[in-house]
């Protein structure tokens, strides 16, 4: 399998992600929302690494990756690296709070999160999984289903 068919999937499965946190916001699970948000921008991020010929690494965060790579990316998705790093950073804290709440204090991920919160990180995901899908869009010249 080449870069682009792992970019391809990578992007598909972010974009699938994102469909289930939306749903999961609608339906008032916000822990759920913020978890799948994570797992979106972090899908869709390996893939934008995948489609300039970088391997992802092997952990959830890869903002710093984007960042020390930027050269090898396009001018108008270079302009979005700064925020799309830092929203990966953002959620990737908030990754294990959503799945298990904080067990230190005892406190479950459902009372942890509110609307606004699900909100932010929803909105925030769906930026980032647009920008890939158009730097795919572009680079490859192939339309996604969103």
């Amino acid at each position: 399998m080449n870069n682009v068919a792992l970019a391809k999937s990578n992007i598909r499965q972010a974009i699938e992600r994102l469909r289930h946190a939306g749903e999961a916001l609608r339906s008032g699970n916000y822990p759920y929302t913020i978890r799948q948000c994570q797992e979106a921008v972090e899908l869709s991020l390996k893939g934008a690494l995948r489609l300039v010929g970088i391997e992802p690494p092997k952990w959830h965060d890869v903002g710093p990756v984007l960042k020390r790579e930027r050269s090898r990316f396009p001018a108008g998705f270079r302009d979005y690296i700064d925020k799309l790093a830092s929203i990966s950073r953002s959620l990737r804290k908030e990754r294990e709070l959503a799945m298990y709440g904080d067990e230190v204090a005892g406190i479950p991920p459902e009372e942890l999160y509110v609307r606004d919160d699900a909100v932010e990180y929803f909105e925030k995901a769906e930026f980032v999984v647009s920008k890939v899908v158009k730097l795919f869009e572009d680079l490859v010249g192939e339309k996604l289903a969103q």
